[in-house]
């Protein structure tokens, strides 16, 4: 059986405190020093300080924010998972309102600081959502699409993608804050890669002497299939057995762990992996 969905409840505290935290990231840090987060949430800061610059009026950030995604949660309503849109438009729905209404508390003036700390603020926030199998929205709708259908990384992209909107913002308010902002877009960037590892593949080989219930765990664990080799152990010249697998980068920790505690003397390699073809079982999105 495939593994289980985290309980719902779970899933809604990590969408509450990663929506709250967004929010917060965006107030005391990204509004601060006038930076452009990137994706949707950028364009609807930019949307919002243009009509404040040359419209003399400041609509609310939630307006642009709800609008713009809710075209992104249709399409991941059709193509991703039910629940996965509308968690996720909860996370927007909640992010937005509070970016809004939250007071506003600056940490520092300085630019370079604001966009450091807020990108990794940013990226913790963002990874809570994904944790709990929904996003902030935007361009993380497109991301998960993509890294759905090619089975790959495409959180770079988000990086990519947001050119054309630092450009305009460029040359709207100014080099040095478009600048910054790819700083900002650069940090919470890495810290996805860092927390959030499920469109990462890493290499298992493991040498033990139970192939059977070691392969148990990896099956009941994270539903993906093994290859079973044997061998001799050189060093006192016994049979060995050594599994080999491929499994997600969030999974390597907890099988490493239970296979520990089947086998101590299990001998475990554990290898990046930077591409795979071939049958891979990933968990669809609900």
């Amino acid at each position: 059986m495939p593994p289980k969905q985290r309980p719902m409840w779970r899933r809604l505290l990590l969408i509450v405190a990663g929506a709250t935290i967004y929010a917060a990231g965006l107030v005391c840090f990204a509004r601060p020093a006038g930076l452009f987060p990137g994706g949707f949430t950028g364009l609807s800061l930019l949307i919002q300080q243009c009509c404040q610059r040359y419209l003399g009026f400041t609509p609310p950030y939630s307006l642009f924010s709800l609008t713009l995604n809710f075209i992104a949660a249709a399409l991941c309503f059709r193509y991703i998972g039910k629940k996965f849109a509308l968690l996720s438009m909860l996370a927007v729905a909640i992010s937005s309102v509070l970016t809004d209404l939250m007071p506003a508390y600056t940490f520092s003036q300085d630019p370079l600081l604001c966009s450091v700390f807020g990108g990794l603020v940013n990226g913790l926030a963002i990874s809570l959502c994904l944790r709990a199998d929904a996003s902030t929205g935007g361009t993380d709708f497109i991301s998960i699409y993509l890294a759905e259908k090619s089975g790959r990384d495409a959180f770079n992209l988000i990086l990519g993608g947001n050119v054309v909107m630092l450009a305009a913002a460029g040359l709207l308010f100014g080099w040095e804050r478009a600048l910054y902002s790819m700083i900002f877009q650069f940090c919470t960037t890495q810290a996805l890669h860092t927390l959030f590892r499920r469109y990462q593949h890493r290499t298992l080989w493991i040498v033990t002497d139970q192939p059977d219930p070691v392969y148990a765990v990896i099956r009941d664990t994270t539903h993906h299939g093994a290859t079973l080799f044997q061998g001799t152990g050189l060093y006192l010249g016994k049979p060995r057995s050594m599994i080999y697998t491929v499994l997600s980068g969030d999974d390597i920790r907890r099988v490493v762990h239970d296979v520990r505690q089947i086998d101590p003397h299990a001998f475990i390699n554990a290898m990046r992996t930077d591409s795979l073809t071939g049958r891979f079982y990933r968990r669809k999105q609900d």
